[in-house]
C-alpha cells in the first residue's frame, strides 16, 4: 500500500483518537456517520470497551440509546429474545427533529416491519418460509453459476489500467446472485444496487441527493416488486424468494406493505454485506502484504481468509433492540422502551476473546468465532451463500492475478449501519 494511503489513514484515526478521548465519557456518542466515513470511529469503541462497555447516551441525532460493545455482552443481548425485542426496528433511525419536514413525513408512515423486525413465534414462520432459497441444496446448485459469473467478471477487467472494484467486481457479482435469487429481470439488476444505496445511504451522501428524490426511488422499487409479486402468485410455485413468499403459507396473505419490507430486508442483506466484503478483502490483503502472500503461497487459506475478512470489515455495524422490561444487565439499568445498540463492529475487536484483534491474520485459529452475522433466532439467514461468493471469487481471482494493488485510500460508506465501501481504485499489473 502506498505511503500516502498509510499516511492519511493515520491522520484520520489519530484525530478520532482525540475526539473519541477529550470529552467526559457520559458524553460520548459513537453513533457518528463521519467518523465511519473517516474509518475514525474505533477509538470510540476502544475506549468503550475499556471504560464503560454498557454505555448510555442519552442524546443524539438517533435519540438515546444504550451501546454494548464488548464481544460477550453482545451474544448476550443477541440471544435474549425475552427481553431484548426486535419489533420495534433493527437500527439506529435519526429522530424525527433531525430531518427535514418531507422525510419526517416518510419515516412517520412507513409500513410493517420485514421478519428481521419480529419476534418469535412470527419472525420464525416468515424466515422458514424464505430460508429454501438459501438452503445447502439450493447453495450447491448455484455454486457453478456463481463460479461461472465470477470468472466472465474477471475475464472482462482491465489489465494495466485503473478501475473501481466496486463497481466492476464486487457490485457485479453480488447483484448478479441476488437477481438470481429473486429471479429479477437480469438486464435490469443494476436497479437491486441502485435501491440498496438508496435505502442505506442518507440522501446527499449516495445516490439520490435530496428525500423527495429517495421516496421516489423507494416508490419506483415499491412499484416494481408488487408487479413481480402479482406475476408470482399467479404462477406455479419455483424456488425464487418472491415466489416463497407469495406462496408461503405464512406470506402469502400479508398485504403489500408487509411484502415490501421483506423485500427491502433481502435487497440489503443479498447485496451489501458480501459486497463490502469482498471490496474489504482487497483493502485488507493490500494493507497486510505479508497475509497476501501467505495466501498465494496457499490457496487452501481462502475459507479462513474469508472468515477472518468478515471479521475485520464487519459488513454491518450494528444492530439494534428495544427492551421489553426493566432489566439489569452488567451492572447497569436498562428501563422498558431503551433502545439498545449491539455493535458488532467493536464486539469483533474486543481484546478479552479475540486475541490480537485489530491485526488481520487469514490463518487464524476459529476463524469463524465472531459477531458479523449476528446470534440467535436473527442470525443472517444467507451467510453460507455470502461466504459462498467470497470464496469462489478469490479462488477465480488468484487463478488469474498474480496482484490487486489497491491505488488510494477507498471512499467508505457515510453511514453507521453498512460499513463499506463507495468505490476503490484499484490497478492489476498483469495476468498470470
Amino acid at each position: 500500500m502506498a505511503d500516502g494511503m498509510v499516511d492519511a489513514l493515520s491522520e484520520k484515526r489519530a484525530l478520532g483518537r482525540q475526539r473519541a478521548y477529550e470529552v467526559p465519557i457520559e458524553e460520548l456518542n459513537p453513533a457518528r456517520a463521519s467518523a465511519f466515513r473517516d474509518d475514525a470511529h474505533w477509538a470510540y469503541f476502544e475506549r468503550l470497551r475499556a471504560e464503560d462497555p454498557v454505555h448510555y447516551t442519552p442524546d443524539s441525532n438517533y435519540g438515546p440509546f444504550w451501546s454494548i460493545t464488548k464481544f460477550n455482552d453482545i451474544v448476550a443481548v443477541d440471544s435474549n429474545h425475552e427481553v431484548f425485542s426486535s419489533a420495534s426496528g433493527i437500527a439506529l433511525v435519526p429522530k424525527l427533529s433531525a430531518l427535514p419536514p418531507e422525510a419526517q413525513l416518510r419515516l412517520a408512515r412507513q409500513g410493517a416491519p420485514s421478519f428481521i423486525g419480529m419476534d418469535s413465534p412470527e419472525h420464525d414462520v416468515q424466515r422458514k418460509t424464505v430460508s429454501p432459497a438459501v438452503a445447502p441444496a439450493r447453495l450447491h446448485e448455484m455454486g457453478p453459476q456463481i463460479r461461472e459469473r465470477a470468472g466472465l467478471i474477471l475475464d472482462s477487467l482491465p489489465v494495466g489500467e485503473p478501475f473501481d472494484w466496486v463497481d466492476l467486481v464486487s457490485k457485479e457479482l453480488t447483484t448478479m446472485t441476488l437477481a438470481t435469487l429473486f429471479d429479477f429481470p437480469f438486464e435490469e439488476r443494476r436497479k437491486l444496487t441502485f435501491w440498496s444505496d438508496v435505502m442505506t445511504t442518507a440522501p446527499g451522501h449516495g445516490p439520490v441527493a435530496t428525500y423527495q428524490e429517495q421516496r421516489d426511488a423507494l416508490v419506483d422499487c415499491r412499484d416494481y416488486f408488487i408487479r413481480l409479486w402479482n406475476e408470482r402468485v399467479n404462477a406455479p410455485p419455483r424456488g425464487d424468494l418472491i415466489s416463497l413468499l407469495a406462496h408461503g403459507e405464512a406470506t402469502r396473505g400479508c398485504t403489500m406493505d408487509e411484502f415490501f419490507s421483506n423485500v427491502t430486508l433481502l435487497i440489503i442483506g443479498g447485496n451489501d454485506t458480501t459486497r463490502n466484503t469482498i471490496s474489504g478483502s482487497i483493502l485488507a490483503l493490500n494493507r497486510n502484504p505479508d497475509q497476501y502472500d501467505k495466501l498465494r503461497a496457499d490457496p487452501a487459506l481462502i475459507p479462513s481468509m474469508v472468515s477472518e475478512t468478515i471479521r475485520w470489515q464487519t459488513p454491518l455495524a450494528h444492530m439494534s433492540r428495544v427492551a421489553l422490561r426493566d432489566f439489569e444487565f452488567q451492572g447497569k439499568q436498562i428501563k422498558a422502551g431503551d433502545k439498545v445498540v449491539m455493535w458488532y463492529v467493536s464486539g469483533n475487536r474486543d481484546e478479552e476473546v479475540i486475541e490480537n484483534p485489530n491485526a488481520y491474520i487469514i490463518d487464524r485459529p476459529r476463524a469463524r468465532h465472531h459477531v458479523s452475522f449476528g446470534f440467535g433466532i436473527h442470525r443472517c439467514v444467507g451467510n453460507r451463500l455470502a461466504e459462498l461468493q467470497l470464496t469462489i471469487i478469490w479462488e477465480e481471482i488468484l487463478k488469474r492475478f498474480p496482484e490487486v494493488r489497491v491505488l488510494e485510500e477507498p471512499r467508505r460508506s457515510y453511514s453507521i449501519f453498512v460499513k463499506g465501501y463507495e468505490t476503490m481504485k484499484v490497478l492489476i499489473p498483469s495476468r498470470r
